[in-house]
C-alpha cells in the first residue's frame, strides 16, 4: 500500500527541515496524467480530509478489518528525481521519518506494518546514509526507488547504492512515482495521449531497467540482490525474456560479465508486485500462463491502496492452490521474511 502526507503543510511544518522546508517541489498530483474517475479510492482521506493513504488508523480499518489483510508492506510516494538532488535526498528523509513515526511504530497497528525506504538514486551518497540509518530498523523490511530514473539501474554509478541493499539484506523495490519532477517521457518515443495509453505501456519501462541489469552483471557481482519491479509487467517478463535468450546466448563474449542465459539471472533474484493489467484473466490457461518463466515464483499481489483500482485478491479458477498460496502470500512471506509475523496475527486474528 502507499502511503502520503496529510497535505504540503504537514510534510512542510513537521518534517521536511530548513533549508528545504521554503523549497518548491511538485505535489503529489503534478504529474502529465490523471485517471478520468480520480486517483483514489473512495473514503481513504483522513477524518479531518487529509490526503488519502495518510492516516494509519483509517488504512488499517479498510485492509485488516474489512479486507482481512495480515501484513501491510508500506510504500511511501514521493515526488520523483530533483532537479537539486540534495533536495530529492531531505524529501526521502522526511518521508522515511514520517512513516516510521506514524506507521511502523504506530501503537496499536505498528507490529501489522512494513516499510519501505525511499532513497534517491541521484544522491549516492545521501542514499546510502538512509539506508545506514534506518536498516536495522526491525519493521523496515525494503529500499525504494522511483522508475523514472534518468539512467538504467544496471549502471555502475548504481552499483554502490545495490552493493548497501544487498549487504542489508533488503530488497530493493522499484516504483512508477506520482509527483513528476525531473523526467523522461514515459516512452522511448514520447509521451502518450491519454491516461489509459500511460497505464498500458509505463510498466515496459521496468523491463528496459531489468534487462540492462543482466546484460551489465549486476546479479553476477552481486548474488544475494533483490529487485521488486512494484507496479505491474509480469505479463511482459515472458516475450522479452525470450527474445534476451535468443539473442544473448550468441554473444556472451560480449558480456563475459554475465556468463549464463539472460533467464538464469531471474530465479531469487526477480520479484513483481502484480498489477491491475497483469495477465490473460480468469481463462482455463491462465495457471500455464502464470508458470512461464517461473513466474508463479516471483509474483506478489499488491492492493495498490489508496489508488483508484484498490486490487482485489481475485485468483484465476485455474490456478493450482500452490499458485494461489504464492501470489497471496507465499512469496512475499519467504522474501521479506513473515512467516513469523503471520503465524502470530493468524492466532490473534482467532
Amino acid at each position: 500500500m502507499h502511503i502520503f502526507f496529510g497535505s504540503n503543510k504537514d510534510l512542510r511544518q513537521n518534517f521536511l527541515r530548513e533549508p528545504f522546508a521554503s523549497r518548491g517541489f511538485p505535489d503529489y498530483e503534478m504529474n502529465w496524467y490523471g485517471a478520468p474517475g480520480g486517483e483514489y479510492a473512495k473514503n481513504t482521506k483522513g477524518p479531518d480530509r487529509q490526503y488519502p493513504g495518510s492516516d494509519p488508523d483509517v488504512a488499517a480499518q479498510h485492509l485488516f478489518t474489512e479486507r482481512g489483510v495480515d501484513i501491510a508492506i508500506l510504500h511511501p510516494m514521493t515526488r520523483g528525481i530533483m532537479p537539486d538532488r540534495h533536495l530529492g535526498t531531505a524529501l526521502a528523509n522526511a518521508h522515511n521519518e514520517m512513516m516510521v513515526t506514524r506507521w511502523l511504530d504506530h501503537e496499536r497497528y505498528g507490529e501489522r506494518f512494513r516499510g519501505t525506504i525511499r532513497v534517491n538514486p541521484d544522491d549516492i551518497a545521501g542514499a546510502l546514509r538512509e539506508i545506514e540509518r534506518f536498516k536495522d530498523h526491525p519493521r523496515v523490511v525494503q529500499i525504494g526507488v522511483p522508475l523514472q530514473s534518468r539512467e538504467l539501474y544496471g549502471k555502475p554509478q548504481y552499483w554502490p547504492l545495490w552493493e548497501a541493499a544487498s549487504d542489508a539484506g533488503l530488497p530493493v523495490a522499484v516504483h512508477i512515482e506520482v509527483g513528476a519532477g525531473v523526467q523522461f517521457a514515459p516512452t522511448p518515443s514520447g509521451k502518450t495521449r491519454t491516461y489509459e495509453q500511460y497505464l498500458g505501456f509505463m510498466a515496459l519501462n521496468y523491463l528496459y531497467h531489468l534487462m540492462n541489469m543482466i546484460a551489465e552483471g549486476v546479479f553476477e557481482r552481486m548474488p544475494a540482490l533483490k529487485f521488486v519491479w512494484a507496479d505491474g509487467a509480469a505479463d511482459l517478463l515472458t516475450p522479452f525474456i525470450w527474445r534476451m535468450d535468443c539473442f544473448g546466448r550468441p554473444h556472451l563474449e560480449q558480456t563475459p560479465w554475465a556468463p549464463k542465459m539472460p533467464s538464469d539471472y531471474l530465479p531469487g533474484h526477480v520479484y513483481f508486485v502484480q498489477g491491475a493489467l497483469d495477465g490473460p484473466g480468469d481463462v482455463e490457461f491462465a495457471g500455464e500462463w502464470f508458470g512461464f518463466t517461473g513466474k508463479e515464483n516471483m509474483v506478489m499481489f499488491g492492493s495498490s491502496y489508496p489508488h483508484w483500482q484498490l486490487n482485489e485478491p481475485e485468483v484465476p479458477t485455474a490456478f493450482t492452490p500452490e499458485q494461489r498460496d504464492k501470489l497471496l502470500w507465499r512469496n512475499a512471506a519467504e522474501l521479506y521474511g513473515l512467516q513469523s509475523a503471520l503465524t502470530s496475527t493468524a492466532g490473534a486474528a482467532r
